[in-house]
C-alpha cells in the first residue's frame, strides 16, 4: 500500500485493544478520522442510520465483543447530517424490505413528534430526527444489559452521541444524560 507506513499490516497483526466502539452509518469518511486515531484504535460497526436495535443480533453481537472481549472504554454512536436512511424514514412510501429498518426512525419521530411537528421548515425537520435518531440509539446502547453492568461495575463504557456534518467536517456532541439514564 503506498503511502502507508512499511510496518502498516505487520502492526495490526498483532492484534486489537481499541479503547473506542464506534457506530455509524455513512463510509465516506472513516471512523478513525473522524477522531484523529488509527485504525486499531476504532472497532466499527455500520449500518444504514446508525441503528441499535436489541432484536438486530449483529449490532447486539457487536457490543457484547466490544464490551466484554475487548474492554472498550467509549462507545460512540455516530450519525450524519443528510443522512438517506432518516430521510427514507419520512417519506410514507413504500420501500420493500428496508421498511422494517426504518421503522425504528419512524418511531424515533413518533416519539418526538410534538417537537418535530413544530418545525415548519422540512430540513431543519429533517436535521433535528438526525440528532434524535442519535440520541436514541445510544440510549438503546445505554438499555444494554452489558453496558449496564460493566459501567456499574467499572465505571465504563460510556456512551456518546456524536452528529458528523460532512459539509463542514464538525462534529456535535449531542447531550445524552448517560448517568442518569443509567
Amino acid at each position: 500500500m503506498k503511502g502507508r507506513e512499511v510496518d502498516f499490516f505487520e502492526k495490526r497483526s498483532q492484534g486489537q485493544r481499541p479503547d473506542y466502539r464506534y457506530i455509524g452509518s455513512d463510509g465516506r469518511v472513516l471512523a478513525n478520522e473522524i477522531v484523529g486515531m488509527q485504525p486499531e484504535d476504532v472497532f466499527v460497526h455500520r449500518n444504514i442510520a446508525n441503528m441499535v436495535n436489541n432484536t438486530d443480533m449483529n449490532v447486539m453481537s457487536v457490543i457484547n465483543y466490544a464490551t466484554v472481549h475487548l474492554n472498550v472504554k467509549h462507545i460512540i454512536v455516530c450519525g450524519h447530517y443528510n443522512c438517506s436512511g432518516v430521510k427514507a424514514a419520512m417519506q410514507a412510501k413504500e420501500m420493500g424490505i428496508i421498511n422494517l429498518w426504518l421503522r425504528g426512525i419512524r418511531d424515533v419521530y413518533q416519539l418526538h413528534m410534538a417537537e418535530l411537528d413544530a418545525i415548519k421548515h422540512e430540513y431543519e425537520r429533517y436535521t433535528r430526527l438526525v440528532e434524535l435518531n442519535v440520541r436514541e440509539q445510544a440510549i438503546n446502547v445505554i438499555k444494554t444489559a452489558n453496558v449496564q453492568k460493566l459501567y456499574l461495575k467499572q465505571g465504563f463504557p460510556v456512551v456518546h452521541g456524536w452528529v458528523f456534518d460532512l459539509k463542514t467536517g464538525l462534529l456535535k456532541v449531542l447531550e445524552i444524560g448517560f448517568a442518569s439514564i443509567l
